[in-house]
């Protein structure tokens, strides 16, 4: 698939402090990258880098193949970024229709309050809506140019439940028609519900690339858990196929496997006698952990 983004070899050292080392990716069209990591681990940096609103120290940033400060590079993009502020005296439809006023070809205001869930906001002073409207708002302006390419940092905090459903379909649904998106969130679910790849970055570089189910499965821990109901012998129970650790406290028993299907099967078929039978599925937050802390 062709590339929309090339990163090779980029880093970004802020006096005595890299924030971003050696990191090498590509972002392929029509994709959703989730790029994730702890606090301070170059994230924000990246996508800086990616929108040209900083330059690298050393390497190269490409977007739609050329530098990502080309006017005819940053008519393509939307970004939604950290930073909400919103314009004094001005209503959510003045600015919004602002912003719609810098593209050739903008979405109209309808569409984008449509998408960003603000119908009801148009009138309102911008200063008046409260945190999560603003998010939506900076969504919107994201949006008006009808970008090809979009940047969301952390673009859900501050939402409400409601509010980050209504998002996460409109993400979904630009996804569907070919854009493409990246994301950085701490926000696990978001990340397994929409994410075509993640890239896991800390300290700098990148410690971790794949699918959501390939960097679960890197360090992928299932078990199912039950109460005995008669005596069975850890013996027994650490010799059930499938079994590759066992934790138990009294009748409390834990079953590690990497198949939980196996795991029930086995303990079905040698007639296991217990209750309360749960099934404990290990998930990219577990994984993040696991790879930051070993990296």
């Amino acid at each position: 698939m062709k590339s929309v983004i090339e990163l090779n070899g980029v880093s970004k050292i802020y006096k005595n402090k890299t924030a971003v080392d050696q990191l090498s990716l590509q972002v392929e069209e029509g994709s959703v990258l989730a790029l994730i990591g702890p606090n301070g681990a170059g994230k924000t940096t990246t996508v800086k880098m990616m929108l040209g609103l900083t330059k690298p120290t050393s390497g190269h940033v490409k977007v739609f193949g050329q530098h990502p400060y080309e006017k005819s590079v940053r008519e393509r993009l939307g970004a939604m970024l950290q930073e909400t502020s919103v314009i004094d005296l001005m209503k959510t439809g003045e600015i919004i229709d602002l912003f719609r006023s810098y593209y050739k070809a903008p979405l109209s205001m309808k569409q984008l309050l449509a998408m960003s869930g603000l119908e009801e906001c148009e009138n309102k002073l911008a200063t008046s809506l409260s945190g999560g409207q603003k998010r939506r708002l900076s969504f919107a302006l994201a949006l008006a140019g009808d970008p090809h390419l979009i940047f969301l940092d952390e673009p859900t905090v501050g939402m409400d439940v409601s509010s980050r459903e209504v998002f996460w379909r409109t993400v979904s649904a630009l996804r569907d028609q070919g854009r493409t998106i990246v994301l950085t969130t701490h926000y696990m679910d978001e990340v397994e519900a929409i994410a075509d790849r993640v890239v896991i970055v800390n300290n700098g570089k990148s410690i971790a690339d794949g699918t959501v189910q390939e960097i679960k499965s890197t360090t992928e821990k299932n078990s199912v858990s039950f109460t005995l109901t008669d005596q069975v012998s850890s013996e027994v129970l650490n010799s059930l196929p499938g079994v590759d650790q066992v934790n138990r406290n009294g009748n409390k028993v834990e079953l590690f496997g990497a198949d939980t299907d196996l795991l029930i099967f086995t303990i079905v078929r040698h007639n296991i006698p217990l209750k309360d039978l749960q099934i404990n599925k290990s998930n990219l937050e577990d994984a993040l952990q696991l790879l930051i802390s070993a990296s």
